[in-house]
């Protein structure tokens, strides 16, 4: 199994910047068993979404987010108790109001009602 670290894509254009070319390259070069694509959401599942036919990969894939930013220490992960219960999502909207509420309260929201609507 390849276990390799690509360098960090910085979101000016979503479509066709020189970053995007040069992580399509490296992901290739690469030839992953597994990759792992953290860059926040949405623009993670955005970017696989717009780059997917450019990657020339058998592998599977996962959009993770706030994973690196936990492992790595940045980001506090909820206590126990909250992650038990399903509550970390409400952890995370309760220390960053700012930054998560959209996700949260509006994403949610729209996610629901077109489950409903199914």
């Amino acid at each position: 199994m390849y276990l390799g670290c690509l360098r960090s894509l910085v979101m000016r254009d979503e479509d066709g910047n020189e970053d995007n070319k040069a992580i399509i390259d490296a992901i290739n070069a690469a030839n992953p068993d597994l990759l792992w694509i953290g860059m926040t959401a949405p623009k993670q599942e955005k970017w696989t979404y717009s780059h997917w036919n450019e990657l020339n990969i058998h592998c599977h894939v996962g959009t993770i987010g706030a994973v690196f930013d936990f492992f790595a220490g940045i980001v506090e992960r909820a206590p126990i108790w909250w992650q038990e219960h399903g509550l970390e999502w409400l952890y995370r909207l309760m220390k960053e109001p700012k930054r998560m509420w959209r996700r949260y309260i509006i994403g949610n929201t729209l996610f629901l009602w077109n489950m409903v609507k199914e």
